[in-house]
């Protein structure tokens, strides 16, 4: 049986930066990937924003992992040469009743060290973007965009450059833990065993099923998982009038439809919420009307007709619907007891913002 130091289960942005991450200290990496090319699951089906670190509770994963992970995002692509934008988010109030939402964001913000966030009046609004209806509006001038793709390219170099090797078209199937390590099983085209002294767990919309399959890992340690799709619509015929992103005061089901937009400066409307059994990424044209409205809260010249499909992506939630938000959970050694395992469980959005400093901390949890 071949043996290996570690062992970094999907090629996704998150597996991608712990690989680096685990290359840069010297260490032998495999990683491991189930589909024939990095990213081709969650990581390359999402908004490609940067986030600032705004709506998450204090103290969690989520928020201390997004506002580290931001500053050291836009360090690294700019070193890097990756492509893209500090280009500002709006967060709107359309109507006074949401005034008190926008502050309540402002302040918990602050309390995560966001300390940007100021609020304009709807005229300062109307100077910036003309075509934006509201009554006041939160700016925050780190939130951005980026090339996520160029990104995770740049991840896979430099982990290659230090060692890593990647094997693609490469599903795990099963393991087993060991007193000297972890055999894991691969199947595909070049079926392999290996055992390895550290394994991670990046499988995304995996990460469950891959935990639940290696043999003497407590099943109870296993959270549920979730399937939560959001679908993505593109802007027809036309340049959105906008520079920054457009989002509305938060909803008790959520952010609300959001307007982003891309490096080339293509709108897109999304995501929205819908709940799956199954992995789907087709688009339904018709769950575009539901947005027409709650866009023209905030951009009331939408025009008739110019959303259309774009794609969709797809959470990795452990929460189940109409349950609260749950964080991050980064499960290592100190959680489960097995030496040289990292589980990484419902890794959502700020993921991609978040990934370097994920990266880092899992790191230091095999230290």
């Amino acid at each position: 049986m071949d043996q290996v130091e570690c062992v970094v289960i999907g090629a996704g942005v998150v597996g991608l930066a712990v690989a680096r991450a685990l290359a840069l200290q010297g260490r032998e990496v495999i990683i491991v990937e189930r589909n024939g090319a990095i990213g081709e699951e969650t990581s390359s089906r999402h908004s490609e924003v940067i986030h600032a670190g705004i709506y998450y509770p204090e103290g969690s994963n989520k928020a201390r992992f997004c506002v580290e992970g931001k500053n050291k995002l836009y360090d690294y692509l700019s070193t890097r040469g990756v492509a893209h934008r500090r280009i500002g988010k709006l967060i709107v109030a359309t109507d006074e009743d949401q005034v008190a939402a926008l502050e309540n964001i402002r302040l918990r913000a602050r309390a995560n060290g966001v300390e940007d966030l100021e609020f304009l009046s709807g005229n300062e609004v109307t100077a910036l973007e003309p075509e934006l209806r509201c009554v006041t509006a939160l700016i925050s001038p780190s939130t951005g965009i980026l090339d996520s793709h160029g990104y995770m390219l740049a991840l896979q170099g430099e982990a290659e450059d230090h060692g890593a090797m990647i094997a693609f078209d490469t599903a795990f199937e099963g393991g087993a833990l060991e007193d000297d390590g972890i055999v894991l099983s691969f199947g595909g085209a070049a079926p392999m065993t290996l055992k390895a002294k550290t394994v991670i767990n990046s499988a995304g919309l995996s990460a469950q099923p891959v935990a639940r399959a290696l043999d003497g890992f407590a099943p109870e340690l296993v959270p549920a998982h979730h399937y939560c799709k959001g679908n993505y619509y593109a802007l027809s015929g036309a340049r959105a009038p906008f520079e920054r992103l457009i989002y509305p005061a938060p909803e008790a089901a959520g952010l609300g439809v959001h307007l982003t937009l891309d490096l080339g400066g293509q709108a897109r409307f999304g995501p929205d919420v819908e709940w799956i059994d199954e992995i789907d990424y087709d688009v339904d044209p018709g769950r575009s009307q539901s947005f027409y409205a709650a866009v023209r809260k905030y951009w009331p010249g939408l025009p008739d007709g110019a959303l259309v499909p774009a794609y969709a992506g797809i959470r990795p939630k452990i929460q189940a619907p109409g349950e609260a938000a749950v964080d991050f959970m980064v499960q290592g050694p100190a959680d489960h007891g097995v030496r040289g395992l990292v589980n990484l469980f419902g890794i959502e959005s700020p993921g991609v913002t978040s990934s370097l400093a994920i990266a880092d901390h899992v790191a230091d949890c095999l230290n």
